[in-house]
């Protein structure tokens, strides 16, 4: 899949990025990481394993690397599809796959994983009631339906990483995303993902009052544009 590029925002993940990324090259060369200023080996772990290496100098944030990295994939030579792709190893590279072909098959512009069609393997009910209360606010703002808010998982087209635009530098930017999809009027479809959580993802994972900020912070975002 040479027309394929994986963006893949990276925050000291040192100890698991290079077997994520061995994986994702079995599938394609073009495996973009973007070093968010880590602080520990990564960035010598990425290049070690071939992908490329974009430098940010300081922690900016998942939604600013992701935005990076999806502004260095297209220029890569003959990369038409996209792929947000975890670091910490939760996502499935089978996933992926799927999501690219039903990217051309059905005709659309973005596929979207959802753990909640598919599979949680290891998460507490306290996250999973979580993350579908953060599913049950995304509705009620973005104008559009989901089962899964916050599935850093997504499959898309040209069209989508050439007029996408994300500027929430942090966490909010999946939801950001989603009302992107929204106005710009994406044709996008979910499917069943499996999330596999590890005792090192869960380490990383968010801390319950951050689902509160986003939520705080995708209001504020929604009254400045009113």
């Amino acid at each position: 899949m040479k027309d394929v590029a994986f963006v893949v925002p990276v925050y000291n993940e040192a100890e698991v990025i290079r077997g994520v990324i061995d994986s994702l090259m079995a599938v394609t060369p073009h495996v973009v990481c973007v070093n968010d200023g880590s602080t520990d080996g990564s960035a010598a772990e990425i290049l070690k394993a071939g992908a490329y290496l974009v430098d940010h100098p300081i922690n900016m944030g998942q939604g600013a690397a992701l935005q990076t990295g999806i502004e260095f994939a297209r220029v890569l030579p003959g990369v038409q599809r996209f792929v947000t792709f975890d670091a910490d190893g939760q996502h499935g590279v089978d996933d992926a796959v799927r999501l690219l072909t039903l990217l051309v098959a059905g005709d659309l512009d973005i596929v979207l994983g959802s753990r909640f069609l598919g599979a949680s393997v290891g998460a507490s009910r306290f996250r999973k009631a979580l993350l579908k209360s953060a599913v049950r606010f995304s509705n009620m703002t973005s104008g559009i339906k989901l089962t899964d808010a916050h599935n850093g998982l997504r499959a898309f087209n040209r069209h989508v990483a050439d007029t996408i635009e994300i500027t929430a530098p942090d966490m909010t930017h999946a939801s950001e995303i989603i009302e992107l999809i929204a106005r710009n009027g994406y044709r996008y479809r979910e499917v069943p993902v499996t999330i596999h959580y590890t005792a090192y993802s869960l380490g990383k994972g968010q801390a319950g009052v951050n689902a509160v900020n986003i939520a705080i912070d995708t209001l504020l975002r929604k009254v400045g544009r009113s």
